[in-house]
């Protein structure tokens, strides 16, 4: 493997002056710098990360935290921060805390002591002393679709609850009165506003949340499936459920078809967390959808400003309804038909609602 020395010899020029081509250093004549980027290119010279952040104190990457990797939400978040961050020229390491406080810890714990440049985090409970530790050391830091509560750190999130106001409007709709929902961690921001939010929404609509009626999950699939077993022994059991997350939804499915019964003839079903899998179930289901791509885009945008010295600001985008066909929504009617010598133009509807055709 190629050296500094070597590049150096062969563009007949000092270690010194191959290093400033190499950081970019303005001092540096044009010849020179022509001559040292064709040695570089000749001698398939690669420069020693290490050593160069030794130097200049940046590593040129990232660590993001996400709470659970299985989830394809975060999995997919995941890739989007990948791509910017490559796109910015940073690398990214990625810690799993399987919504766990203690690994949540033990990743950040060991990206701080890799001299990360910045850190994504998506927090798995309300105020890990690590991290508000990392905080007031001035670790630059962004906040990814949850947040701790007053921690002074920019946070970028979808405003889900505009989303959930729109599900209880679309289910009121269907003729549901009595709503059930499966809740996240209230540990978690997401869990607690979520909640909040659907009983808020009912309250508006005059439709009342009874206890019975809200079952305390942890965003795993097999919390779904234990809070619908219950909510199906109840004597009056409800209508619809509508899990706060994606995985939860898919181990209330399970439930539901455990026992033999059907969605939604038997139980109608909604999601938060629209994800790919959910147009192939049968029927497919009902989903609100955040901007996953847009969020890790954003995220890592705002965490660059913060590590080169510019002043990010908190974001939140819009997420959606997906209304499919498990609330007892009716089939989507077939195009109508034109003559043949005529093609229909297009129509563009906008709504705060989309209905897909699946």
């Amino acid at each position: 493997m190629a050296s500094i020395k070597d590049v150096a010899a062969a563009a007949g020029v000092s270690v010194a002056t191959v290093s400033r081509v190499l950081n970019q250093h303005p001092s540096v004549s044009a010849d020179a710098r022509s001559r040292v980027l064709a040695a570089v290119a000749a001698l398939g010279y690669r420069p020693n990360a290490v050593a160069r952040s030794l130097r200049t104190d940046q590593t040129h990457t990232l660590g993001l935290v996400i709470s659970d990797v299985l989830n394809p939400y975060f999995t997919l978040l995941a890739r989007s921060v990948e791509e910017e961050a490559r796109a910015r020229g940073y690398s990214v390491i990625i810690g799993n805390a399987d919504e766990r406080p203690d690994l949540q810890d033990h990743h950040v714990r060991n990206l701080l002591d890799r001299r990360i440049d910045g850190l994504l985090v998506s927090p798995t409970d309300g105020g890990s002393p690590l991290m508000l530790d990392a905080v007031r050391a001035g670790t630059p830091m962004v906040f990814v679709d949850r947040w701790i509560p007053g921690v002074d750190v920019p946070v970028v999130r979808a405003d889900g609850r505009a989303a959930v106001r729109d599900l209880v409007a679309h289910l009121y709709g269907l003729g549901h009165r009595r709503l059930a929902i499966i809740a996240g961690p209230a540990a978690t921001t997401t869990g607690s506003e979520r909640v909040e939010a659907f009983r808020e929404a009912m309250a508006e609509y005059g439709i009342p949340l009874p206890d019975a009626y809200i079952g305390q999950g942890d965003f795993q699939a097999e919390s779904g499936r234990r809070v619908t077993e219950g909510f199906l022994d109840l004597p009056r059991p409800p209508e619809v459920v509508f899990a706060a997350d994606n995985l939860m939804a898919l181990g209330a499915l399970d439930a539901v078809r455990a026992r033999g019964l059907r969605v939604p003839d038997d139980l109608a079903l909604a999601a938060f967390d629209d994800i790919p899998w959910f147009v192939h179930t049968d029927p497919p289901v009902t989903a609100i959808a955040q901007p996953t791509d847009e969020l890790g885009r954003a995220a890592v945008r705002a965490l660059v400003d913060r590590i080169e010295g510019r002043t990010p600001r908190s974001v939140t985008l819009p997420a959606r309804l997906v209304a499919r066909r498990s609330c007892g929504e009716p089939p989507a009617r077939p195009p109508a038909r034109t003559p043949a010598a005529q093609s229909p133009s297009p129509v563009q509807r906008s709504t705060s609602v989309q209905r897909s055709t699946s």
